[in-house]
């Protein structure tokens, strides 16, 4: 399994940045890669929600289910990968030293398939996961700051 750890601080309350990140409709604007994060269930957000994704990496576009299996609010929001390509993410949200400001951390993991199939992605994964860091934080940073 892969993993790509990252923190930033944002300039916006933690309320607003745990707001933005929460709402699975801004999923798609600030998430690299993301063109579709569909909730399944009639819950769209919190504890047990379950979405289908589809995330475009290179040439190819991988799907997956994930459940949110923990949600604090304000705190953390945790998804799991239960179907397709496995992708887990946590997000972490804590108060900033400086008035008004959030420390936003975040881990993805991911799971390649075996194969000749694996071996292609794996390839791909690591440059597109960093490069997907960057992107996700400048994204969310522009959304919630100022």
């Amino acid at each position: 399994m892969g993993e790509v750890r990252h923190e930033a601080v944002i300039k916006a309350a933690r309320e607003k940045v745990f707001a933005y990140v929460d709402d699975y409709r801004n999923v798609p604007d600030y998430m690299f890669g993301v063109g579709r994060f569909t909730p399944t269930t009639e819950i769209d957000h919190g504890l047990d929600s379950v979405f289908e994704t589809a995330i475009k990496v290179g040439p190819k576009e991988l799907t997956s289910t994930v459940r949110c299996t923990d949600w604090v609010e304000g705190e953390l929001i945790k998804l799991e990968s239960i179907k397709g390509f496995g992708a887990d993410t946590q997000w972490s949200f804590a108060d900033g030293e400086e008035p008004g400001t959030t420390v936003l951390s975040v881990v993805f993991g991911y799971t390649l398939p075996g194969g000749l199939t694996g071996k292609v992605l794996g390839g791909l994964i690591g440059p597109f996961a960093e490069q997907g860091v960057k992107y996700t934080e400048g994204k969310i940073r522009d959304a919630v700051e100022g």
